[in-house]
């Protein structure tokens, strides 16, 4: 039996932030000081139920990945995807027996046989309203964050905003419609409210949700906005008929996704509401997409639906114009009941209001921090923010959003208990700031709560028994300190897929950092190919939002005199849980130095540098072992063309494919076209073909798309043109690289054949006995997409992508195994012919032919895949036993190995 401390981590559950919450109890789980803790993963099912979740499940992209089962779904000819409460009205045991294999069932009373105290990472209804606060308060489990009545608080939007205008805050004018008087026929008057008290621009926003989910922004007057952006907030949508069957088949499918997705619609299960021939109004619950389907193309009158997670208010509330920002404030230990603002930070964003997607998918929105304003008013923000964690009895930590306009007047809005806990979200990046990192803010955080619940009466000898344990754990951790192997990581880059891969780096870095055995050094790369440019990074510049904002930090490095003023508040916090060194300034490094600060290199970095060889080929001259496959290999892989074309030599299955250049565009574009045409038959695939994570890559359907894609890609300025962005629909901020050339390939389509599926498949390579490499390939992973291509929000946004594995090759399991065995094998086959080593990821489509015989078409390779939080390569390696830790040991073991039989032989 372990002497640590059990922390059960809380996350999951049912509320439409759920994707957030179970990456952020993820980032937990990885993070938590070995050493100190135990810990547990305690997943929140749709229904409410706490189970117990086998490790493996904790490392999924989405819920939806595991939860429910795939062999639990119901059939879907439109291939929507769905969570658990959509399969349909089930009974007590139906909702249990979907967790079968994930884990254990752990009833509440149960969970302290489990547990010592409780992390709590659920948002939204029941994980931030004071719920889950109150069951553990009965049950004795001292739990993280505030208390209940801060819970109560903090939730509900409209009493927030009440009672800050009572305690004297900067308030825009606002007013609360609740539901039960949201009706027909006082919707003009209610307009007319707004129009008279608020006016225009206003905000339109559901009282107890986070993560801008049901928020509008009403640029101007508009009757019918107004109408459907409170139905909106509230969770209710009026479908008319008419325009309904004037939609395309497929437009009615990708409007039904918008309406039962739970961030950007209404979600499922909702209430279908009509006309009835008597003129009553009927209604219905409807659980799944395809259900609504059917009920709304038989429809002959307008139909009303309403989610059955409906909201009860709404806030209406002018919109303020000023810098946006964002601070954590946290409880400083030492002095009872003293809030301390870290340093706030300033979101830029493209648009109006900081989404979903903004919010969480990397290099979409910068974060600037501290806020770049006079430092006067920088202390305005911080002392408001301070004052307002006091005046709502909030406890250990809270993060509080507002702006500041041009007058210098601060207002505070949405102040959360919890904080979302993504690697590079506010919560980490705030407390970088100061010198610690994820591990340490965690630790900072536990014990801060445990003396909080410490002065709950029913908790409080519970309480001061874990806390003094836990001071022991600490102190017997300073005192043990043995040494670790140094481990440089490198991220960045000067690719388009610099972004995913800092969130790699950062993950290793944090994989590693709370291990027993490494002792990671981040190592920021940038410069261009030839010209390489390594910089060590301080904690503070690892955590910013993304390889942009940490270039120009590196370039323009300052420390700021109020980041400086709140390090020495917070001098008794650093001095427990880190030290003064963590926010050095970047160190500028040679390839020749690194011998100096590290034993090993985990590059992980995409594209170019880093997947092309030119990394490899430095690292060799200085002797330092490293992750991946070797120059050689890395020089053909990086490029999709040469790759395939060896493969195709070999006798392997690809797409038939071509390379377009801009000389060839330039010199002549109508023969440019034509030979395309004359070679390729529309749609086609058109890719960058040396760049991956789904950059630039565009299934072209005409001679429109085709031109409008040539003239992004072979562009020579920074910006890209309006009208080809938009005819390619291109979102904002998101990277379509300039090249010289552009991969076509032919489209990779079902055929004959009697199942077909796109697959990514990781594999690890080992030394055996005799120096010889050996290869294990894992079970691939199906690839859902929702478009035409695998987008970059189905990889890397939160619960946005699905991704199964195992793949679904048969519903027969002897037939799957045997076609999953044969499907390794032509991958094994491609990699020992390209010279994979280490590990790399291949993507592929696979035609299974009345005989259950696979094909096996393939994609590409990836020498360095991505290694963020929740890649399927990680879903791949648990199957096979590997956490995702012992992975990446494994894979700087091989680097290791590699190095010492070059100079044994």
């Amino acid at each position: 039996m372990s002497n640590k401390i059990s922390v059960g981590i809380i996350f999951g559950g049912a509320s439409r932030e759920r994707e957030i919450s179970f990456a952020g109890g993820r980032t937990v789980y990885d993070n938590l000081n070995k050493s100190l803790f135990d810990a547990v993963p305690l997943f929140v099912d749709s229904f409410g139920n706490f189970i117990l979740l086998n490790w493996q499940y904790v490392y999924k992209g989405s819920i939806r990945d595991f939860y429910p089962p795939v062999h639990t779904l119901p059939e879907s000819i439109n291939d929507f995807q769905i969570y658990a409460e959509s399969i349909g009205g089930l009974s007590i045991q139906q909702q249990k027996d979907l967790s079968i294999g994930l884990g254990t069932i752990i009833e509440p009373h149960q969970l302290k046989e489990h547990i010592d105290v409780a992390f709590l990472a659920l948002h939204g209804p029941v994980g931030e309203d004071g719920t889950i606060q109150g069951l553990l308060e009965y049950l004795k489990i001292p739990y993280t964050g505030s208390g209940i009545l801060a819970s109560a608080i903090g939730i509900d939007k409209a009493i927030q905003k009440q009672m800050m205008v009572n305690a004297g805050f900067a308030s825009p004018q606002f007013f609360v419609i609740e539901k039960e008087k949201w009706t027909s026929t006082n919707y003009q008057k209610t307009y007319e409210k707004a129009v008279a008290e608020i006016g225009f621009p206003l905000v339109v926003k559901a009282a107890k949700q986070g993560s801008s989910i049901g928020i509008s922004i009403l640029k101007e007057a508009n009757y019918d906005a107004f109408i459907d952006a409170v139905n909106k907030s509230l969770f209710c949508k009026k479908i008319n008929v008419k325009d309904w069957s004037h939609l395309s088949s497929l437009e009615k499918i990708n409007e039904l996704r918008i309406i039962t997705d739970i961030r950007e619609g209404l979600g499922l299960p909702l209430y279908y509401r009509h006309v009835a021939a008597d003129s009553r109004i009927e209604s219905q619950i409807v659980f799944h997409p395809e259900e609504l389907l059917k009920l709304l193309e038989k429809s002959e009158h307008d139909i009303i639906l309403e989610s059955t997670d409906v909201e009860q208010k709404v806030l209406i509330e002018g919109f303020v114009t000023g810098k946006e920002f964002s601070c954590i404030v946290v409880q400083n230990e030492s002095q009872e009941q003293e809030a301390i603002a870290l340093p706030p930070t300033e979101i830029v964003k493209g648009k109006e209001m900081f989404d979903y997607r903004s919010k969480y998918l990397p290099g979409l929105a910068r974060k600037i921090t501290p806020i770049n304003i006079a430092d006067h008013l920088l202390e305005k923000i911080r002392s408001e923010c301070e004052r307002l964690f006091t005046a709502l009895h909030f406890d250990v930590y809270a993060r509080i959003d507002g702006f500041i306009t041009e007058d210098g007047t601060v207002f505070l809005n949405d102040p959360n208990t919890t904080s979302g806990m993504m690697p590079s979200s506010f919560f980490f990046h705030q407390a970088a700031e100061i010198g610690l990192n994820p591990s340490q803010f965690l630790t900072y955080i536990i014990k801060s709560s445990l003396k909080q619940r410490s002065k709950t009466a029913s908790m409080s000898a519970i309480a001061h028994a874990l806390l003094k344990k836990l001071e022991q754990h600490m102190h017997d951790e300073k005192i043990n300190t043995h040494i670790k192997t140094r481990v440089a990581v490198m991220l960045g880059g000067f690719s388009s897929e610099r972004h995913i891969s800092v969130e790699s780096g950062r993950n290793i870095y944090e994989k590693l950092s709370s291990s027993t055995k490494y002792s990671p050094i981040p190592v920021f790369v940038s410069g261009n190919s030839g010209n390489i440019k390594l910089h060590q990074l301080p904690i503070n510049l690892l955590l910013k939002d993304n390889a942009d904002d940490i270039r120009e930090k590196i370039e323009h490095f300052s420390v700021h005199p109020m980041i400086g003023t709140i390090v020495k508040q917070c001098e008794n916090i650093t001095s427990t849980y880190s030290n003064t060194s963590s926010v050095a300034a970047p160190i500028e490094l040679s390839f020749s130095s690194l011998n100096s600060v590290c034993d090993e290199v985990f590059i992980a970095l995409h594209g170019r540098p880093g997947e092309d060889g030119e990394m490899q080929k430095e690292l060799n001259k200085v002797n330092l072992p490293f992750n991946g496959s070797l120059a050689e290999s890395s020089e053909i892989t990086i490029n999709k063309f040469n790759t395939n074309e060896i493969l195709l030599k070999h006798g392997f299955h690809c797409a038939h494919h071509c390379i377009a250049s801009k000389q060839e565009w330039k010199s002549d574009t109508e023969a440019f076209f034509k030979n395309i045409e004359t070679l390729f038959q529309y749609p086609f695939i058109a890719k960058p073909v040396d760049d991956g994570c789904s950059s630039a890559v565009r299934k072209i359907k005409n001679r429109t798309e085709l031109t409008a894609f040539s003239k992004l890609i072979f562009r020579d300025e920074m910006n890209l043109d309006a009208h080809c962005a938009e005819t390619l629909n291109i979102k904002l901020n998101e990277e379509f690289p300039s090249k010289k050339e552009y991969l076509i390939e032919s489209l990779i389509s079902r055929e004959n054949a009697k199942h077909f599926l796109e697959i990514t498949i990781g594999l690890l390579t080992k030394y055996d006995g005799k120096s010889e490499i050996s290869y294990e390939v894992f079970e691939a992973s199906e690839a859902l997409s929702e478009g035409e291509v695998l987008s970059l929000e189905e990889k890397f946004l939160a619960g946005q992508g699905q991704n199964i594995t195992p793949a679904r090759y048969s519903k027969d399991g002897v037939i799957q195994q045997n076609i999953s065995n044969k499907v390794k094998i032509e991958i094994e086959k491609a990699a020992r012919l390209l010279n994979i080593q280490g590990y790399c990821r291949i993507d592929a489509f696979v035609r299974i032919d009345e005989q259950n015989e696979p094909t096996v078409i393939f994609i590409e390779v990836n020498s360095l895949p991505g290694m963020t939080p929740a890649t399927c390569i990680f879903h791949q390696t648990a199957i096979a036993g590997y956490t995702p830790y012992m992975f990446i040991d494994n894979i700087l073991d091989f680097g290791k190995q590699r190095l010492e039989r070059t100079h044994h032989n």
